[in-house]
């Protein structure tokens, strides 16, 4: 079954903010230092989640209703990328980031930018994104993406 893609309510904050911790705790976990996802999803909140949805467009891939993955685009950056870890391998964060990086061809973005944990470059590079530059001091990857 494919997914359902749909923009994101205020509503859904709590079940995307799960879907993230989750995600974080089991798949991101697999690609970090010790401690290092622990740290990071303890930092994550309600209020935090609401502020993106106010701040951010984000889009939610469901499967029966059920949220897979969502991922948030402002102007020509991705801002997050999130895969409910029982649907990890699917293809659902592949299809997500499709649906995002259309958006902003349609919107006129040439190049897509984004930072990625070391657990998910691998994923991006396999999507045609390339590192522009060297790991940062949050142990992030800036990269990025021509979408011409």
């Amino acid at each position: 079954m494919a997914a359902v893609h749909r923009r994101a309510f205020l509503d859904d904050a709590a079940a995307l903010l799960d879907l993230r911790r989750r995600s974080i705790l089991e798949l991101a976990a697999q690609g970090l230092p010790a401690g290092e996802a622990e740290t990071w999803a303890a930092k994550l909140t309600l209020a935090g989640m609401e502020r993106k949805l106010r701040e951010l467009e984000i889009w939610v891939a469901e499967l029966d209703g059920v949220p897979a993955a969502w991922g948030a685009i402002r102007g020509g950056t991705l801002e997050g990328l999130y895969t409910a870890p029982e649907f990890a391998g699917r293809g659902i964060a592949s299809g997500m980031l499709t649906r995002l990086e259309g958006l902003m061809t349609g919107r006129g973005v040439a190049a897509v930018c984004a930072e990625a944990s070391s657990n998910a470059l691998g994923f991006y590079r396999r999507q045609g994104y390339r590192t522009s530059g060297p790991q940062t001091a949050d142990s992030v990857w800036p990269i990025t993406k021509d979408l011409r």
